[in-house]
């Protein structure tokens, strides 16, 4: 690491500081800035960079990284309820799209089944 990268890396982490500091303040940006004598164009600059910074820690959605998430459901919660059959082709009333994979839950859809689900969509990144 050079020395660019080492006071790139420190004033980031001041600035990283700083925007904490306002917003677990609970006051306004101005407030803050004002009462801490901070120029609120100097602090949005530096929230800039910090969310910046964050962003390219993030993977890049061009990656061939798959993440699969195993679900096992009893066999009883996969059976339709009989007194409220879906239509074939109708749309469900909720759809949700993570990335490319698409859920939809029917009116149908027995509340376990709902709890599985959701519990399975906290582990999708």
């Amino acid at each position: 690491m050079d020395t660019q990268e080492v006071k790139r890396q420190y004033r980031l982490n001041q600035w990283i500081e700083i925007v904490r500091q306002c917003r677990s303040s609970g006051q306004t940006v101005s407030a803050w800035c004002a009462e801490n004598n901070i120029n609120p164009k100097r602090y949005y600059y530096w929230l800039r960079c910090v969310r910046m910074a964050a962003c390219e820690l993030l993977p890049t959605s061009g990656s061939n990284e798959l993440s699969i998430v195993p679900v096992t459901l009893p066999g009883s919660l996969l059976k339709a309820n009989p007194a409220a059959p879906a239509i074939a082709g109708s749309p469900a009333p909720l759809i949700l799209r993570l990335g490319s994979a698409t859920i939809e839950l029917h009116n149908d859809a027995s509340p376990e089944l709902i709890a599985h689900t959701v519990k399975a969509l906290a582990h999708v990144r």
